[in-house]
């Protein structure tokens, strides 16, 4: 049986549901666990602790310049994984699909996941697919969760955020969602507008075996951008958190597009992106590790943890000045991660 779209029936758990299991998700993700399709993955225990996460993923377009959604999904997981310096092991996915999606374009989802997956050296387990109607779904919709093992001594979190800690942010700011702007709405802006969506565990795992508990707390800032990201840490710690306008790196594109639609790059959603609280002293052999990695090297300095506040952040204007930065309100971008 040859489709070319997705049927209603192809949720059914019946023949159907078993060719696309079959002929697209395991011709693309199979791997020696996938493939014993069990109704749950069997994986070995190991020692220690393990971090959890779940996230779900509602990109629209579900394909952009740089990635796709099923490349967003397998990254943002492994990238929260890795924020508690967990080293990411495995994946499930949860596919809702619309009635009526190519089989081609899962198809072509399902290849990048793998890719993805290769990347970052995790294996996709398990997972799931149900079908909706027509006009319940934008084409397709994932869940991913994620297993990872924290190696011992290991300890990441806002509550180790202490004055006179530095913050490093390990590139440009805006990527991802400007591009995602750029191609829903079809404002033509330049081609070189690409989504910085990129598994970071590598680069986490290299800033670890420098640095180990130098490293106080880290977040990738997704959305509501590093603004919000900054705020998530002054209020966990209590500490208020300096950043510096003219440290903050932006694509010459990224701030040309925010300037003329009136957006604060700040806040606009990044997908490759970390930002790191780390020790004083560790600062300068963190940055430079960073750099030589090469999701990282654009890395810099950003801001400091200075005193005890209600959860504030402040940012150092470049003509001098200082305004308080808080917490998203509202929404700038609906639908990009």
């Amino acid at each position: 049986m040859e489709f070319d779209k997705i049927l209603l029936s192809h949720g059914s758990g019946g023949r159907l549901s078993q060719h696309l299991i079959q002929d697209v998700f395991l011709k693309e993700l199979g791997n020696e666990i996938l493939d014993e399709l069990n109704d749950s993955a069997v994986i070995s225990v190991v020692n220690g602790k393990l971090a959890y996460t779940t996230d779900s993923y509602v990109v629209s377009p579900i394909f952009f310049p740089g990635g796709d959604i099923g490349r967003l999904a397998v990254c943002g997981t492994v990238n929260d994984l890795s924020m508690s310096g967990a080293k990411p092991l495995y994946l499930s996915a949860g596919f809702i699909i619309e009635e009526g999606l190519g089989i081609d374009k899962l198809r072509a989802i399902s290849r990048s996941m793998k890719q993805a997956a290769d990347e970052a050296g995790v294996k996709i387990v398990c997972g799931d697919t149900k079908v909706v109607g027509r006009g319940m779904a934008d084409e397709v919709f994932i869940t991913t969760s994620g297993i990872g093992l924290l190696p011992d001594g290991i300890d990441i979190s806002p509550r180790r955020i202490c004055p006179g800690d530095s913050v490093i942010i390990s590139g440009t700011i805006g990527d991802h969602g400007i591009a995602i702007l750029s191609q829903r709405e079809g404002l033509g802006f330049s081609s070189s507008l690409i989504s910085d969506t990129a598994p970071l565990n590598h680069l986490v795992a290299s800033m670890l075996d420098e640095a180990g508990n130098d490293i106080h707390a880290m977040r990738d800032p997704t959305r509501g951008g590093l603004a919000t990201t900054l705020n998530e840490f002054a209020d966990r710690s209590g500490f208020l958190i300096r950043v510096y306008e003219d440290k903050i790196s932006i694509q010459d594109n990224v701030r040309g597009v925010c300037e003329l639609l009136g957006l604060d790059p700040l806040y606009i959603a990044n997908e490759g992106k970390l930002v790191a609280i780390v020790r004083n002293e560790a600062k300068d052999k963190v940055l430079s590790c960073m750099r030589k990695h090469p999701l990282g090297t654009n890395a810099e300095i950003i801001g400091e943890v200075v005193e005890k506040s209600e959860g504030m952040v402040c940012l150092v204007t470049r003509i001098g000045g200082t305004r308080i930065v808080d917490m998203l309100t509202g929404e700038q971008l609906p639908r990009i991660c």
